[in-house]
């Protein structure tokens, strides 16, 4: 399903490092929202908003893109092209100025996601080889006054890689490889009777550390979350038949295998097969996943797998930690603060404005 009118939120509160005697991406204590969106006469736009709506900037691109990632310390962040994009725009996140497009080699094309290293020195990039359609790399960028150039490139030791982010040492990769082989200017799947799509841990030097599956070969990891424990949580896309029982958030405990989470039935049969963003509250021992075609947002214990919140929410594609809880987005409906601090959760409307939203949204 093309899905071109919806918020989402990648998982991610940047923390509070200074340059030139301000906070971060910060403006009198209010939390930088940077996404992706289009108008309704097709053009791009790399954005940042505060929470009370305010815009601070709404930058022009070439191409659609689709997450957001804030420098850790500089005022920075790389706008990543959607999947078969070959541009990807480096933003002033003060001012929204342009600073640099950056191009992808020859044969190769980016899948929407990347991660800095927290020395500020490194970014990686999950990307395409379009040589042999599917095979995952990572391709490495160093950061040197303010500009990104390509150092190498590693092998994400899978097929189809989408999200990637730090476990907790900041040293160690997990990857999301889906599964799923395109060719260069394509997103239509030509595999589906042999996906291979797997998680892995890897260093920084690209060294395999682990590998899971899930039992059910049609299932796309695509979206990861990691607690501060260790425990990453995956969600899925399931590519099999309606209506076939599909596990589409599964998570992997510190020393333990990728294992479906588990949910009753009427939780997975509610969120149709497909989920867009996944986030965890490590303080608070939460996890929350948006279900598009599902219309809802769900919120669960992280540890007994109880359901705390099923909130009907029209085209519900993101979810982000925030310390309150999560904040959800919707490309039909209003934005909402879900304030998770108290035995009953409870959701506020956000007055962010309606738009043609990409499915990742980072707050800085």
């Amino acid at each position: 399903m093309q899905r071109r009118t919806f918020l989402g939120l990648g998982a991610g509160l940047l923390g509070g490092a200074l340059l030139a005697g301000w906070q971060l991406g910060r403006r009198d204590g209010q939390p930088l929202l940077l996404s992706a969106r289009n108008d309704s006469q097709g053009r791009h736009y790399a954005v940042g908003y505060d929470l009370d709506g305010n815009q601070r900037f709404a930058t022009e691109v070439a191409q659609r893109c689709h997450d957001a990632v804030p420098h850790p310390y500089l005022s920075l962040a790389l706008f990543v092209a959607r999947r078969p994009g070959t541009q990807s725009y480096l933003i002033d996140t003060r001012d929204g100025r342009l600073l640099q497009t950056l191009d992808s080699p020859a044969n190769r094309h980016f899948y929407g996601h990347a991660v800095f290293h927290h020395s500020g020195d490194w970014l990686y990039s999950t990307e395409n080889d379009t040589r042999d359609p599917g095979r995952g790399v990572l391709g490495v960028y160093h950061v040197s006054q303010g500009r990104l150039a390509r150092s190498h490139e590693l092998s994400t030791h899978g097929i189809g890689p989408h999200q990637l982010l730090w476990m907790p040492d900041g040293e160690t990769l997990v990857v999301a490889n889906g599964g799923i082989r395109t060719e260069a200017d394509s997103r239509e799947a030509m595999n589906l009777d042999a996906m291979d799509s797997s998680l892995v841990l890897l260093d920084r030097q690209g060294r395999l550390l682990s590998r899971d599956r899930l039992a059910q070969p049609l299932n796309s990891i695509r979206h990861l979350a990691v607690v501060s424990d260790g425990t990453v949580v995956s969600s899925q896309q399931y590519e099999g038949e309606p209506g076939e029982r599909s596990d589409l958030l599964a998570i992997k405990r510190p020393g333990q295998a990728l294992q479906p989470f588990p949910m009753a039935q009427q939780q997975w049969q509610a969120m149709s097969q497909y989920t867009a963003s996944v986030a965890v509250h490590s303080e608070l021992r939460l996890l929350a996943a948006s279900a598009p075609r599902g219309n809802r947002l769900l919120i669960w214990n992280l540890d007994s797998a109880e359901l705390r919140l099923d909130l009907p929410l029209p085209d519900c594609a993101g979810v982000a930690a925030v310390p309150q809880g999560f904040v959800a987005t919707s490309g039909q409906a209003r934005c909402r603060l879900i304030d998770c601090r108290q035995p009953a959760l409870t959701s506020t409307p956000l007055h962010l404005p309606a738009a043609l939203w990409d499915n990742h949204l980072r707050l800085a």
